[in-house]
Parts: C-alpha cells; sequence; structure tokens
C-alpha cells in the first residue's frame, strides 16, 4: 500500500494529505461503517483505522492481465462485522512486520536474506497478478516460512467497486497464492487501507482476517532512509505492526531502511509475531 492518512475512530477522523491529494488536490469520501463495528471507507487518499494513534499507507494501477475468477478453498467463516487488525497482541515488546505490493523478482530476495539474517518472521501481502508473473520468488517466501496476506487481484480502491467486483479481486488473488504456493491466506489487507462494509463482508465470507497497520514509514514516497528510520523508531510500541513495501517500484530505501531497524528494534527488547 502507498496511500497513507491517519487513524480513524469512531469519535472522529484524522487525515493526513497523500499523494493523490497532493497531485489531484482530491478529497476524502467517507462511507458508513459495518454492522456494529463501524469501518470509515475512504477514497484511495485516505486510510480506515480504529485504534488511537499512529501514522499509516499504498497505491497500483489495475493491471489488464486479470483472468477468471478461480478461487481456492477458503478459511473458516469470520464476523461479518470483524473489525481491520491494527495492532497485535502478544504480551511485553511484541510487534508484526508487513510487507506490501509483491513479490518483487529485484526486493523480496534482499529483504527475505535480511529477515533469515536477524530471524525474523514477517507477512507478505501479495498482488495476485505480481504472484502471478513472479511464482518462484512467491514459492521463496513461503519457503522461508513468512505468512502470505491476501493483497487483491491488481491492487484496486475497493471502496469504488461493486460487490461482485470486491469478490473477484479478493478471489483472484487467493487462487493464485494458492496454485503458486499451495497455501490459502488467511489474511486480508485493503489496498490503500481502505475498508467498506462489502470489504469486510467478504472477508468473513472467505474467512479472512482483515489486516491494518499501526506504523507506516511511507517508505512507498521514497522519502529518504534516515526519515523512513526514524519514523519507524519513534512511532513504534509494543503491539505495533509495520507496514513496509517490496513491491511498486524502487524499494532500494526500504531495504537500507531494514538493515538498520532489524537490529535496533531487536537490541531494543521487541519481538517479532506475525498477526
Amino acid at each position: 500500500m502507498r496511500v497513507s492518512a491517519e487513524n480513524v475512530s469512531s469519535g472522529g477522523v484524522r487525515a493526513v494529505v497523500t499523494r493523490r491529494v497532493l497531485l489531484a488536490a482530491g478529497g476524502l469520501t467517507l462511507l458508513a461503517g459495518c454492522a456494529s463495528a463501524p469501518a470509515a471507507a475512504f477514497t484511495d487518499a485516505a486510510h480506515v483505522a480504529d485504534p488511537p494513534g499512529g501514522p499509516t499507507g499504498s497505491g497500483r494501477t489495475p493491471s489488464s492481465r486479470a483472468k477468471p475468477s478461480r478461487p481456492g478453498p477458503a478459511p473458516a467463516r469470520r464476523r461479518a462485522d470483524e473489525k481491520p487488525m491494527f495492532y497485535v497482541d502478544d504480551g511485553p515488546k511484541a510487534i508484526a512486520l508487513t510487507i506490501d505490493d509483491g513479490p518483487s523478482p529485484v526486493y523480496t530476495p534482499q529483504i527475505l536474506r535480511l529477515l533469515a539474517k536477524y530471524r525474523v518472521t514477517a507477512t507478505f501481502s501479495m498482488i495476485g497478478i505480481e504472484v502471478e508473473a513472479h511464482p518462484g520468488v512467491a514459492r521463496e517466501v513461503a519457503r522461508h516460512g513468512h505468512l502470505i496476506a491476501n493483497h487483491t487481484w491488481t491492487h484496486p480502491d475497493l471502496v469504488f467497486l461493486p460487490r461482485a467486483a470486491v469478490a473477484d479481486e479478493m478471489n483472484r488473488a487467493t487462487a493464485a497464492i494458492h496454485e503458486v504456493t499451495g497455501r490459502v491466506p488467511a489474511l486480508f489487507r485493503a489496498p490503500y487501507g481502505a475498508w467498506s462494509p462489502a470489504v469486510l463482508r467478504q472477508c468473513a465470507r472467505t474467512g479472512m482476517t482483515p489486516l491494518d497497520w499501526s506504523v507506516d514509514p511511507r517508505d512507498w514516497s521514497r522519502p529518504g532512509v534516515a526519515s523512513i528510520v526514524s519514523n519507524i523508531m519513534d512511532n513504534t510500541r509494543t503491539g505495533s505492526i509495520i507496514l513496509e513495501h517490496d513491491g511498486g517500484g524502487d524499494r532500494s530505501e526500504t531495504v537500507a531502511a531494514l538493515k538498520v531497524v532489524l537490529p535496533r528494534l531487536l537490541a531494543a527488547g521487541y519481538h517479532f509475531r506475525t498477526p
């Protein structure tokens, strides 16, 4: 994901300027929440959240390589009113690292080597068309023991799609991941962090937990290695879910930043877990 905004709680909305806002002066569009757990939905210039604080982000142009939906077997059904997960709960100093928009034949292998060096297990949110284009890389992620989350087939803003199209985007990605890795993803991350009732209902139908984030260093914007490092170190707390990217463009700054933050976080007593 490469678009960012502040968290949205039941008490109010706080948004930060994102790339598309800067480029097109677009506005935010807030949609109604889902059932008893309101889930705000924004345009791709915003991020929907529920916790008290923490910056948030991502983007991709839909591909023409879409195939007919081939949904794989689905995990157990979940509650339709389940909120997205913004934090992990595994005791003091537990945090999670999530890496979006791959797999990439250039940057994913570099990140895998770093994770192996520091014995860190991460969650890779994969786009279906990238899995299809780089199946060997996706298999390597699975072989190294990392989790793989569904990040849609083409990375569209699901808020603007009809319900059938939402289901198709999610099912195609699940099918591609299952076909290549043998795994059925149990986690779903919405592009741009844009959640809607239709997306949450589809998560419930397919048994996927909606996964968000609480620390976004905006690495997609290539703000510089020092900026990425300081953002992560300044904002990470017990339970934080950190957002990074291995796909969607030049991710050399992300790789360089991970070389710094992984040993620093471990030295600070944090331990990584998966959602």
